[in-house]
């Protein structure tokens, strides 16, 4: 059926005319908005603060590509995480102890593909004589967020559209140079407004016949 439609999707080609990134969807409903898109290649960039959060050993800004989204859109959330100068916490991967994970609250008008991590760094434990993966200083936490399409969800956004509270938690355990701190999970959230989508149809002088 859906032989022969347009895929939306976007290049970043750089000055010299290469192209360095590219970004489809295997659905031709859902895309990726500008904003998130930007987000992706220039996180400082694209994505605004929405809050910030005071957690134990930690601080927490909560950011988003768009507060507006509508049906098949993807959006970015980020959660930027800022530790102290003498602070880790243990990266997805590392054995024998709590890494860091953004778990997602379900939605059924949301689908949350898994979250993105940055590159850890490997910390030598001399006491233990073991190397394990961590994170420190100021990284973020990537999830992206795929608006329903089904036309249920279509039809219950009426004419001004709904807002969506999204709701998540941070897990994690901090140490320092010489402890680790409990592990804590810390509540977190964001707002996305979904509208209706456009379905005027075409002035009648142009359209296809």
């Amino acid at each position: 059926m859906q032989k022969g439609f347009a895929r939306p999707g976007y290049f970043f080609i750089d000055t010299k005319g290469i192209i360095r990134e590219k970004f489809f969807e295997a659905r031709y409903r859902e895309r990726l908005t500008g904003n998130s898109m930007i987000a992706k290649l220039f996180p400082e960039l694209g994505e605004e603060v929405t809050q910030t959060v005071e957690a134990p050993h930690l601080q927490l800004a909560l950011e988003q590509s768009d507060s507006i989204a509508v049906p098949g859109t993807r959006i970015t959330l980020a959660a930027e995480v800022r530790l102290p100068a003498d602070v880790h916490v243990y990266a997805p991967g590392a054995q024998g102890y709590r890494p860091i994970r953004l778990v997602m609250d379900e939605m059924p008008e949301m689908k949350f593909p898994p979250a993105s991590y940055p590159q850890s760094k490997t910390l030598f434990l001399p006491v233990i004589n073991e190397r394990v993966p961590v994170f420190d200083g100021t990284f973020r936490i990537s999830q992206d967020v795929k608006v329903s399409t089904s036309a249920d969800f279509w039809g219950s956004l009426g004419k001004d559209g709904k807002t969506f509270t999204i709701t998540a938690k941070l897990e994690y355990q901090a140490c320092d140079q010489t402890k680790c701190y409990q592990p804590t999970s810390v509540p977190v959230k964001w707002q996305l407004k979904v509208l209706p989508l456009d379905r005027t149809r075409a002035p009648v002088e142009i359209r296809h016949k």
